[in-house]
């Protein structure tokens, strides 16, 4: 079966995206890792919703809500640009510190579930996160933050161009094209959250969820000594490549 990981790119995250997927690179080195850019999926013809520009945020115009990321929404076309197998999807601001094996293998063992998802309780108090992007609370909040799409799952057929396009965000955010009984749930160690998730927890993948630690007042947040230790590692790689 066919595997896949797609993260969201957005220009004014590019060195979280860079690590990133530096460290998706290293825990699963045998898997391509592609990037989901707003101007290219709109190039493609794949992305048409209208957008817009509010007090220097970015608005979606069709959800009447601010989008902290350009890939708010264009994260919902992973099935679409992937087309078959397993197709993983992350927000950029993250960090995997383990093998992503045993993640594909639990979705390759129950093909009844159309999409994995760490299930978490998470509401956050409204205010400002990461560069000034406001908090945004919502059903199932992070849950679409990682997940992991069985592609070939013929209810995974229904979430179409159209759909994506059309639809306020958070009913894509709330998996509206599935019964719950579809959504498979991941161990929290998927989808660590800095500042929410539980220590006694070892996470496999950690999400700076309210900014990386290459932003104002996040510098020492918990994993940001791992997180730079990777920055640089992805540095001296690029700079190789340069060379």
């Amino acid at each position: 079966m066919q595997h896949s990981i797609f993260v969201g790119y957005d220009p004014r995250e590019a060195e979280a995206f860079g690590v990133c997927r530096h460290s998706l690179r290293k825990y699963a080195p045998d898997v391509p890792v592609f990037s989901i850019d707003l101007e290219t999926c709109r190039d493609l013809g794949l992305y048409t919703r209208a957008m817009s520009t509010k007090d220097g945020r970015l608005w979606d115009d069709i959800s009447e809500a601010p989008c902290s990321t350009e890939f708010a929404i264009s994260r919902f076309l992973t099935p679409e640009l992937a087309g078959q197998g397993l197709a993983l999807f992350l927000d950029c601001d993250m960090l995997a510190r383990s093998d992503l094996e045993p993640l594909f293998w639990q979705a390759r063992t129950d093909a009844s579930k159309a999409v994995w998802v760490v299930k978490h309780i998470h509401e956050p108090p409204p205010g400002l996160k990461m560069d000034g992007q406001l908090q945004t609370r919502y059903a199932r909040k992070n849950w679409s933050s990682v997940m992991l799409f069985n592609c070939d799952h013929p209810s995974n057929k229904k979430l179409t161009l159209e759909m994506i396009n059309t639809l306020p965000g958070r009913d894509l955010h709330r998996f509206c094209w599935l019964n719950d009984e579809e959504i498979g749930e991941l161990h929290p160690k998927w989808n660590w959250l800095v500042g929410h998730s539980s220590f006694d927890i070892d996470p496999a993948i950690v999400h700076f969820t309210e900014g990386t630690p290459n932003m104002p007042g996040y510098e020492d947040c918990a994993f940001a000594g791992e997180w730079r230790a990777v920055r640089a590692t992805w540095l001296r790689s690029t700079l190789k490549a340069v060379a």
